[in-house]
C-alpha cells in the first residue's frame, strides 16, 4: 500500500468552467521520492463530510519542471471532483502519494510520436507532449485531441502555445 504524505497546495488554477489544475508544494526532503516519468499519476486522499475519499489523477507537468500538477474536472455527483473544483485553495493541506503507474513515455532523440486524447484524458498526454518538446528538440509530436467545445478544452491556451 502506498504511503500518503501531507502536502500543501501551492495553487489552484481555474482551467475551464468546470476544471481546475492543482499544483502541490512538495517539500525539499520529498523531492526525490516525488520524481516521476511523464504519464504517471498520484493518488489524493482527504475526508469530505466524514468520509475518506481517494482518487487518482494523472500528472500534467513535466519531470524537468520539478512540479507536481494535476487537472481535476467536475464529474456529475463526483464527491471529490466537486470538492476540488469548488473548495480547494492555495494553502490547504491534503494527502497524496508519490507518483506511480506504468503508462510511461521516455523521450528519445529524433523520434516521431503520436497520441490520441479526449476531454480530461489530456492530462498524462500533456505531460508527455511537453516532455518530448523540451527534452528532444529534434523529435516531433502529433496530438489528435477531441473535446465538446473550445471552452471545455482543458489547457486550451497551453496546447496552442505548444503547437507554435
Amino acid at each position: 500500500m502506498a504511503d500518503f504524505h501531507k502536502i500543501h497546495i501551492k495553487e489552484v488554477k481555474k482551467e475551464t468552467a468546470n476544471a481546475v489544475s492543482v499544483l502541490f508544494d512538495i517539500p525539499t526532503n520529498l523531492k526525490e521520492e516525488f520524481s516521476f516519468t511523464a504519464g504517471q499519476y498520484i493518488t489524493i486522499q482527504t475526508t469530505i463530510n466524514g468520509e475518506e475519499v481517494r482518487r487518482a489523477y494523472s500528472i500534467c507537468s513535466t519531470p524537468k519542471s520539478g512540479d507536481i500538477r494535476v487537472a481535476i474536472k467536475t464529474v456529475d455527483n463526483g464527491m471529490f471532483s466537486t470538492y476540488a473544483t469548488s473548495v480547494l485553495k492555495a494553502g490547504d493541506e491534503i494527502e497524496i502519494t508519490a507518483p506511480e503507474g506504468r503508462f510511461l513515455l521516455n523521450a528519445e532523440p529524433k523520434k516521431n510520436y503520436i497520441a490520441f486524447a479526449a476531454g480530461s484524458g489530456i492530462t498524462p498526454i500533456l505531460s508527455m507532449v511537453k516532455t518530448v518538446l523540451e527534452s528532444e528538440p529534434k523529435s516531433n509530436f502529433t496530438l489528435v485531441y477531441g473535446n465538446k467545445t473550445a471552452a471545455d478544452t482543458i489547457f486550451y491556451d497551453e496546447l496552442n502555445a505548444l503547437k507554435e
